[in-house]
């Protein structure tokens, strides 16, 4: 393990096996294998402090506000009163940040797997979870989010599964016994919404995740939102519902609600809501195909 070293060397994302992005580390915060993946925490002078797990970049602190706001702001103003929120994965807390804002909510349940990842992150990237772990509403559970999908008795409202890529132990959130765990936990009238990567270099896991939720919900589809340190294109995340109406709302239910709910926003606006969901026809044919 180490903590808080000087450098001048660079850090090569590993994502992708031909090409990558490399950040120079103006200062390595936190080093360490957690026993379930590699966790670097580093400063750079343009995207300040960063994360990155197994190779793989996964939030700074300049852009962070655009995938926690998509991520949580689109199921939450499509559902409209959500009560209670499961989280899975998201262990930086900005997931639970944003969903906390919301009035309506009652209680927010997170699941991690790594409580090191929750801890470094609540001591080297703070305004990531803005204290919302110690939140009355948010109940932590370190655990495998497959596992307590599956045993699970309790309903939500909304579910949001923020995990890494498909690779290490964020794999198995990609899985139908996964998905299959969701469903017996989502209420009716309930939304599920998952990261799934950049969608121009990673379009297999989209039609994969497709393929898998088409058969356990009414409805299965995508919406993207363009986040600048997950290079290659835009980022997609998926979606799967059996009320077909939450994806039909207009814009001006989801601007009654946004405006209700009082919540200041960096980049999702109600507009952006609904323009997340019109599809790149290279998307469209992969996902028809």
């Amino acid at each position: 393990m180490t903590t808080k070293a000087k450098t001048t060397s660079t850090y090569l994302e590993t994502l992708y096996p031909s090409w990558g992005q490399q950040f120079v580390m103006n200062e390595v915060l936190f080093e360490v294998d957690t026993g379930h993946q590699h966790l670097i925490i580093f400063k750079n002078d343009q995207w300040g402090t960063v994360m990155a797990l197994d190779g793989v970049i996964q939030t700074t602190e300049k852009d962070e506000f655009i995938y926690h706001e998509m991520m949580t702001h689109v199921p939450m103003f499509a559902h409209g009163n959500a009560k209670k929120v499961l989280i899975i994965g998201g262990g930086d807390g900005g997931i639970l940040r944003e969903v906390l804002k919301h009035p309506t909510v009652d209680a927010v349940t997170q699941v991690e797997i790594d409580q090191q990842v929750i801890d470094m992150c609540k001591q080297y990237l703070p305004k990531h979870s803005a204290g919302a772990f110690e939140h009355p509403k948010a109940n932590v559970v370190i655990a495998d989010g497959v596992d307590f999908v599956t045993d699970c008795t309790e309903k939500f409202d909304v579910i949001i599964s923020d995990s890494t890529d498909p690779i290490g132990p964020g794999e198995v959130l990609f899985t139908s016994r996964f998905y299959q765990g969701i469903q017996s936990c989502l209420k009716d009238g309930g939304v599920f919404v998952a990261q799934n990567g950049v969608s121009f270099m990673q379009t297999d896991e989209v039609t994969t995740t497709f393929k898998r939720l088409s058969p356990l919900f009414n409805e299965s589809s995508f919406y993207s939102a363009a986040v600048p340190t997950y290079v290659g294109g835009i980022m997609t995340f998926a979606w799967a519902t059996n009320d077909l109406s939450l994806k039909q709302q207009s814009v001006d239910v989801i601007r009654s609600r946004y405006d209700a709910a009082a919540i200041e926003t960096r980049f999702y606006t109600p507009e952006l809501h609904i323009g997340a969901f019109a599809l790149p026809k290279y998307l469209q044919q992969a996902i028809q195909a």
